[in-house]
């Protein structure tokens, strides 16, 4: 039977409810649990631990011990990405449905980092067999490595860090090439790093292809790890969102990026102490770097295992939601969403197209950085990275707040103004340049990253319901994959024929780009809790 309206809506006993349970909603605000979001946080402090780690020196093994380009190491670079086409959203779906006592997404975790931190390791005794294949050209500033390097290049057709081309035979006589330092009144000596460097790098790629059983044993427990590193970070990202209600996920999203950008700060910590972008150390053993990597990955693991009960952590927050009146019905929390509306959809795609561009833009820049800021600027690459993580850890909560205010919109369009601007400013740097002014880009980087990455995946997963977290998470990923598969073949491949000059230009135009796709996307905003009127509280039915 259809229902009717009574004269009085409520009874008095009904009005004063209402009025009690809107005083204490407005009298005991809503508020993020810090330590729980720490301690979760504590999963994506190990991912980013190994990704820094990953991002600074993969590449550098690959250029400087395997002799390959830029373009192929690209395509190396871009293995885990493709991986992670595939990988993250599978493995973000399986653990939505997944029904551990230990929780949805632990198990993945658990497995997944034990793998990754093992075959790490076992990733550096492979590197250290391939430093003494390659002994008689590796070490720095020795003649008999210098005339080795020589003998075996002399008339082949080189590149400089710039792009100009020679030919090391008739740039330089035996003996000359032979003393060129690589240090110069306390600084890397440009003459080393435009003629030496490359002429190092194609002997290096010559003894490599004469038997490239090294070559290929590297890349296979690579893919080992990236495999693993794949089981879990879905759903360790997913963990999340699982944990905190929806108006506090920007927050949130800031203290779990606080939590990674630690993790990358220790191990820049880390790369100074062993001193792996030093000049002189370019082609060092790396093994004891990885193992401290590889155990602060293990140790974030044992506090999360052992402070992070996840089912007990999902109920309070629905517990939560259920207090805010933000509780989704249930049949929606056990069924998915089905189909997005048409404007939902668009700007899904929009933003999801947004996070490709700035993805290639920013991953083509932390891909190739290490091996540029040696070449190109005679800088410590440490130093650079650790001070844009600095001055992102400063932002991150900040810029939480600023969304929860402005939306987070408007503050992703700041945040990508402000990557291009640092992106174009370091197009212009060389060796010589004021170190002062590259801190300061990378410090402005590092604010519009985090701005942009505190509020990109909140935006997406605020499109789904409950059950889709670990779905949307891995539409996230998955779009952020794609982009982190093409561009560092794509810029490599620039580097390659221009110069590796042409990074910092490509960045730009990247990130740029998805200023202009942003402008697009009209759902996924945070909103503040729609206060009742006291009308529409008398306004109900039996």
């Amino acid at each position: 039977m259809k229902s009717q309206r009574r004269l009085f809506p409520l009874r008095p006993e009904e009005i004063w409810g209402i009025i009690k349970k809107k005083t204490h909603k407005e009298s005991d605000g809503m508020k993020l649990n810090y330590k729980r979001t720490i301690l979760v946080g504590f999963a994506f402090f190990l991912i980013c631990t190994f990704w820094q780690a990953y991002d600074t020196i993969i590449p550098k093994i690959l250029t400087d011990k395997f002799g390959m380009s830029q373009a192929y190491s690209g395509i190396i670079m871009a293995i885990d990405n493709v991986l992670a086409l595939f990988m993250l959203p599978l493995f973000g779906s399986l653990s939505d449905k997944c029904k551990s006592p230990m929780g949805r997404r632990t198990p993945f975790i658990l497995i997944g980092t034990i793998v990754a931190a093992l075959a790490f390791v076992g990733l550096s005794f492979v590197d250290n067999l391939q430093l003494n294949r390659i002994s008689a050209v590796s070490a720095i500033d020795d003649p008999a490595a210098m005339e080795a390097i020589y003998e075996d290049q002399k008339e082949a057709f080189l590149l400089t860090p710039a792009g100009e081309s020679f030919v090391l035979g008739e740039k330089y006589a035996k003996e000359a090439f032979a003393a060129i330092p690589s240090m110069k009144e306390g600084k890397v000596n440009p003459e080393y790093s435009d003629y030496v460097v490359p002429a190092r790098q194609a002997a290096v790629h010559k003894i490599t292809r004469s038997d490239p059983s090294l070559e290929r044993l590297f890349i296979l427990v690579l893919c080992v790890v990236l495999i693993a590193m794949a089981t879990f970070r879905s759903p360790a990202v997913a963990l999340m969102p699982d944990v905190t209600v929806k108006p506090l996920r920007s927050k949130a999203n800031a203290v779990i990026n606080l939590m990674g950008t630690a993790g990358g700060i220790l191990v820049l910590v880390l790369g100074m102490v062993f001193k792996t972008s030093s000049t002189k150390n370019a082609l060092m053993s790396y093994t004891p770097f990885f193992c401290a990597v590889a155990g602060i990955m293990l140790l974030a693991l044992v506090i999360f295992m052992l402070t992070v009960k996840e089912p007990r952590l999902v109920k309070e927050m629905e517990l939560e939601s259920r207090r805010y009146g933000l509780e989704e019905a249930p049949e929606e929390v056990d069924t998915p969403r089905g189909r997005l509306g048409k404007g939902e959809l668009r700007s899904l795609l929009f933003i999801l197209g947004s996070i490709v561009l700035w993805f290639m833009g920013y991953n083509a820049v932390t891909s190739k950085y290490s091996v540029y800021a040696e070449k190109v600027l005679g800088m410590d690459y440490n130093t650079t990275l650790l001070l844009a993580q600095a001055a992102a850890i400063i932002s991150y909560l900040p810029v939480g707040m600023i969304a929860s205010r402005v939306g987070r919109k408007k503050t992703i369009l700041a945040g990508i103004l402000m990557l291009t601007a640092a992106f174009g400013t370091a197009s212009f740097l060389r060796v010589g340049s004021s170190q002062l002014l590259m801190n300061a880009m990378f410090c402005l980087a590092g604010i519009g990253w985090a701005t942009i990455n505190v509020n990109s995946f909140p935006m997406v997963v605020e499109m789904c319901k409950g059950s889709d977290v670990g779905k949307y998470t891995g539409f996230y990923y998955t779009a952020s994959m794609a982009a982190q598969t093409l561009t560092p073949y794509l810029s490599g491949k620039l580097m390659d024929m221009e110069g590796m000059t042409a990074l910092f230009p490509y960045a730009t135009v990247c990130v740029g780009l998805a200023f202009v796709t942003m402008l697009f996307v009209r759902h996924g905003d945070s909103k503040p809790m729609k206060k009742q009127s006291t009308l529409e509280a008398f306004d109900v039915e039996d």
